[in-house]
């Protein structure tokens, strides 16, 4: 059974880059060819890459025609966007719609055989996996930077999510990987 990782950006006061918060300018500013290269690498291990609707067009409106390093596995992992109003994803290649209950839309990908799931995208979206409990391993990419506002990575829980640290990498940048494992799966 494939695992579903959550890939996310957070500041260090776990605030996400949705929004206008600044994040997204602090990403963008980070000049590490190690991470680049850590990071495209996992990308490859990727057998499908999951989001929502918001994710998928911001992402299908910049991949296709984009030179970043990223790019080419971007384009080429087969990727799932989860919606009920999209009609088609012919905008991004290697694209298909999951259009039932996201819940079993899950199971079923993960039953599939192939390499690890990974979700990245919008809070919306990582907040509906997160209380779903369907997440497996979560791998937090935090950036040397606080803003004190956005929308933070977990959303009100009715119950802790406990998590196991199984890794954790520090780049030049400052920049640093965690990653975490479900404590009960």
């Amino acid at each position: 059974m494939r695992k579903l990782i959550l890939g996310f950006y957070v500041s260090l006061d776990g605030k996400s880059a949705d929004g206008d918060n600044g994040i997204r300018d602090v990403m963008m500013a980070i000049d590490d060819a190690e991470q680049e290269e850590y990071f495209v690498n996992q990308l490859w291990e990727a057998g499908a890459f999951l989001m929502g609707r918001n994710t998928y067009e911001i992402m299908a409106g910049y991949w296709p025609a984009s030179d970043h390093p990223s790019a080419k596995a971007m384009n080429e992992i087969p990727k799932v966007v989860f919606s009920r109003t999209l009609e088609s994803a012919d905008d991004w290649p290697e694209t298909r719609i999951a259009s039932g209950d996201t819940a079993e839309e899950i199971a079923k990908l993960k039953a599939e055989p192939g390499k690890a799931l990974v979700a990245a995208g919008g809070t919306e979206f990582m907040h509906s996996l997160i209380k779903l409990g369907v997440v497996d391993e979560y791998r937090l990419w935090v950036l040397p930077a606080a803003t004190g506002k956005g929308a933070p990575l977990f959303p009100e829980l009715d119950q802790p999510v406990n998590l196991r640290l199984v890794k954790s990498t520090a780049f030049p940048s400052g920049v640093l990987e965690l990653v975490y494992a479900a404590a009960d799966k």
